[in-house]
Parts: structure tokens; sequence; C-alpha cells
């Protein structure tokens, strides 16, 4: 199995902006494929920048979104629908012009929201999301573009936690572009069987994230990867396997994903390993 391996650029820095280009040289030099670059402000990328030092290196373009309470498809305001609507057009317009395929994130709700809704808001909630994210895909379609919908584990999320959620979603829009990102890390909190998860996901995952169930270095923790290298041989995977992780020095962004402490002597050394790991792993 020889496997597309990226690392996002969450690991070092955020926001991602023109002269996060920097970095790519030394991605590029580690051994990588791919670089993830999450696109929390389009305004601070220039793309023409960007393109040229993806060339210059060699690396594929992944592209991520951010999503927190601005760009939320369930609130009951239409201007934050349409507030998202234009934040995805704009990504949607980066992706494409960058050579990527889809754009991926937990786009259906604000990161963060987990509450305990009764069943009948909960399925307003839901089909709300269903019915906005249609729109979404209308948009993508535009650009010759897919999204890439990501279960989050129920900490950052109360509406979609599972594989078996994702696959519902999907199928609730019903429209081409609607596909699926797994985060092996949000997995091992909310799956009973990882080879089964990424079997349900099947043909419609499009993009894998890896860290270890700590957010560590992938092959350092207690994550079952032979597991998941098995389901995704079954089902012919063909998209990229990508380590996304962050730094405690940018704070706004630890705090929100709750990480206060270093995995790695450096960040740098992070990424030097868990590539290690998973070319041992997946490209034998």
């Amino acid at each position: 199995m020889n496997i597309n391996i990226g690392v996002s650029t969450w690991l070092w820095t955020s926001p991602f902006n023109t002269d996060t280009v920097g970095l790519f040289s030394k991605i590029k030099e580690m051994g990588y494929d791919s670089v993830e670059i999450p696109v929390e402000d389009p305004e601070l990328i220039n793309v023409g920048v960007v393109k040229k030092a993806l060339a210059d290196n060699d690396l594929k373009p992944i592209i991520c979104g951010a999503f927190g309470p601005t760009r939320d498809l369930t609130r009951e305001d239409p201007a934050v629908h349409q507030n998202c609507f234009e934040y995805v057009e704009a990504c949607f317009k980066i992706s494409a012009e960058l050579g990527a395929s889809f754009v991926a994130g937990p786009m259906y709700s604000a990161v963060g929201k987990a509450r305990l809704l009764p069943p009948d808001e909960r399925k307003a909630e839901w089909n709300l999301a269903v019915k906005n994210l249609r729109k979404v895909c209308l948009i993508a379609e535009k650009y010759g573009q897919q999204i890439a919908l990501e279960p989050l584990n129920r900490f950052e999320s109360d509406l979609v936690n599972t594989a078996e959620d994702v696959v519902r979603m999907v199928k609730d829009i019903d429209h081409p572009a609607a596909k699926i990102l797994l985060d092996s890390f949000h997995m091992t909190i909310e799956e009973r069987n990882l080879q089964t998860a990424i079997e349900t996901a099947g043909k419609d995952l499009i993009h894998f994230q890896v860290s270890e169930n700590y957010r560590g270095m992938p092959g350092s923790g207690q994550t079952r990867w032979k597991d998941i290298k098995t389901a995704l041989e079954n089902i012919n995977y063909e998209g990229a396997v990508s380590i996304e992780s962050f730094t405690p020095e940018v704070k706004e962004l630890a705090g929100a994903v709750c990480i206060w402490k270093k995995f790695s002597e450096t960040q740098d050394q992070f990424a030097i390993d868990g590539l290690h790991f998973l070319k041992g792993l997946f490209n034998k």
C-alpha cells in the first residue's frame, strides 16, 4: 500500500497566511507528499504565492475549513448562514486555484457546540444542517469541488460524532459533492471499532487525518493502526493520510483544542517521528 502522506501547518502555526509558505521547504525535506492548509481567513492568503511555493516544493495541497459560531449552519439566523456560504465559497476558490479537489472540515455546525437537546430540537438542527449543506454542495459544484464532512468527538460537537452519523448525513444531503473525512483522534473516542467505521464510510471517504489517541505522534499511543491500514486497504482508499495536531505556542488555537503541553521536544520532531511511523506502516 503506497499512501500519500501529508501534514497540517497547524502543527506549527495559526492562522495560515501567505508567509506560512516558509514551512513548505522544511515539510518537503522531511519527506512529506502533501501539506494541509487550514483556511481560517481567506483574506490572509495570496493564492499566487502559495501556488508557486507548492510547485517549487512539489507538494500537493489539501484545503480545510475552520467553523466557529459565525459560520454555523445550524443557527437560526440566516445572516450567519450567508456568512458561512460566503466563507466556504472563498475556500472553494482557493482550493480550485491551488489544484485541490475538496474543502474538508466539520462544516455542518460550529465546533464546540455540545449540548443535550430534546429529540425534536436535535432533528430540527440536523434537517437545517442538511438543507444548508446541500446549498454548500451546489456552490462547490460551481468550482469543480467536493466537501469532506468530518465527525467530531462528543466534547466538540453534538451533531455528527461517528462514521455512521456522517454516512447518514451524506445520504440525507443526497448530492454527489458530499463526501467524508475521518480523523483517527476523534474515532478513538467515539468508535467501537476503527476498521468497521472506516469500512462504513467506504467509497465516500476522500480524506483521512491522523494523530494518536492523545493528539500526539502517530505510533506513540493506543491507536489500533493495523486495523486502520487493513480498513483503508479493504475500501481501496486513494486519498491522503495527513497528520493533524497543534502547537501549544499559539495560545488561541491551543485553548480551542485543549492542548496545554508539548507532545514532542519540538514540533519538527513531532512531524519527523510521525512521518517515519506512517511510512513504515503504509509504504512497506
